[in-house]
């Protein structure tokens, strides 16, 4: 028996279809993704028609692009009901891009944010999967966790239209986006928190340029992007101008919680992966599974995964009706990061050598453990905001009654 995710009650759809669902997921991801892992990763044109072999699956099997508005052509779930199957979809991390559900926070961002002709324009080809986008938020020379810093500047010229130079770094997807969302400066000065804006940047503009791929961690990863007097048409600007920070405030509440769902479908993969090993491997002295300190590590990553799901599925409850979820999002992406990073650990340890080596996927479900705790925002950025909020609900007088 194998570690499961529990069921959660949904919206719209009824749980027994919810749970069918997420258990069609979950085949297809173990049956047709996984396989696919090595060409997947290998980029290049076998890795382009192996997506789009599984893509056409995805759709025959009813499961493309299960989160996504329906009347673009997607499944129409609801993110809580999405939530329920993202763990499934997320134990490879190609399974979002397999399933067509990896344009979420896109399609919900432009379809908020964007001008009627972005989204006339972009939404359904993004949905159908014939448009891929990236986000550019972070820079070379400015901290990742200080966007008030942005260097990046948009000048606005007189037709209405703007002029974008600037250079970001760790945008993924890049060499192969359509479209790239640009967070730059059109008004103030450097430190300013107004003044900041996000543009939608086709990428075949005249100036933009892949700069070079950024490994992480000795694999591939995202990539350096520049942008050198590139020219934006005036209704690519996303809001009223000047918002940035607030939209890329939603969308980072939403990117993290997916992303903290998706680590959990991992450490579950990496947990499996530490049992049967466990249970099938023997030496001299027996069956590894009645080793007390392999029993320890199956304890504490089981411990560690059934503890962090209710603190992601508490955010998911408050991003879904809307509420604010900064303290849960940061304590389910901290635990979450940490688990995956933790869970993964212990199953290299378990299966020794052979952890280290290309037969299993543990070196990457560690590597990407590790690197969780680094992107998408620091370990240290969600501690400190976190308990500052918390502790703001304390002052002399007012009793210690938990406010966070």
């Amino acid at each position: 028996m194998t570690e499961s995710a529990t069921a959660h009650g949904v919206d719209g759809q009824p749980d027994a279809l919810i749970a069918e669902l997420r258990e069609k997921v979950g085949r297809f991801v173990r049956t047709e993704v996984i396989p696919s892992e090595t060409v997947l990763d290998g980029g290049g044109k076998e890795a382009t028609a192996a997506l789009a072999e599984l893509r056409s699956e995805a759709r025959a099997a009813g499961l493309w692009a299960l989160p996504l508005p329906a009347d673009l052509g997607g499944g129409g779930l609801t993110f809580r009901e999405y939530a329920a199957l993202a763990e499934a979809e997320g134990a490879s991390d190609h399974g979002p891009a397999a399933l067509g559900s990896a344009p979420l926070l896109d399609v919900t961002m432009l379809n908020r944010y964007g001008s009627s002709r972005v989204r006339e324009e972009y939404l359904k080809g993004l949905v159908a999967g014939e448009i891929r986008t990236c986000y550019a938020m972070t820079e070379p020379d400015v901290p990742g966790t200080d966007p008030l810093l942005t260097a990046t500047r948009a000048e606005v010229q007189p037709d209405g239209s703007w002029c974008v130079s600037g250079r970001k770094w760790f945008t993924s997807s890049a060499a192969g986006a359509d479209l790239v969302t640009v967070m730059a400066r059109t008004e103030g000065t450097t430190g300013e928190r107004e003044g900041l804006s996000l543009l939608l940047v086709p990428t075949g503009s005249p100036g933009f340029r892949v700069v070079r791929q950024l490994p992480v961690l000795g694999a591939a990863g995202p990539y350096e992007i520049e942008l050198h007097r590139v020219h934006v048409p005036a209704d690519h600007l996303l809001g009223a101008g000047g918002d940035a920070l607030a939209i890329a405030g939603e969308r980072l509440a939403l990117g993290r919680t997916l992303r903290c769902l998706r680590w959990l479908g991992q450490a579950r993969r990496a947990f499996d992966l530490m049992c049967e090993r466990a249970a099938t491997r023997s030496g001299s002295r027996g069956p590894l599974a009645e080793h007390q300190l392999i029993q320890q590590h199956v304890f504490d990553a089981l411990l560690a995964l059934r503890t962090t799901r209710p603190l992601v599925h508490e955010a998911v409850a408050l991003i879904a009706a809307g509420q604010d979820a900064r303290t849960e999002v940061g304590l389910a992406k901290v635990a979450a990061a940490r688990m995956l990073q933790q869970v993964a650990d212990s199953a290299i340890q378990v299966h020794g050598a052979a952890g280290l080596g290309p037969d299993t996927a543990l070196p990457s479900l560690f590597r990407g453990g590790r690197a969780a705790r680094i992107l998408d925002g620091p370990d240290e950025l969600h501690i400190t905001s976190v308990a500052r909020r918390v502790l703001r609900g304390y002052s002399p007088g007012r009793g210690a009654a938990m406010r966070g």
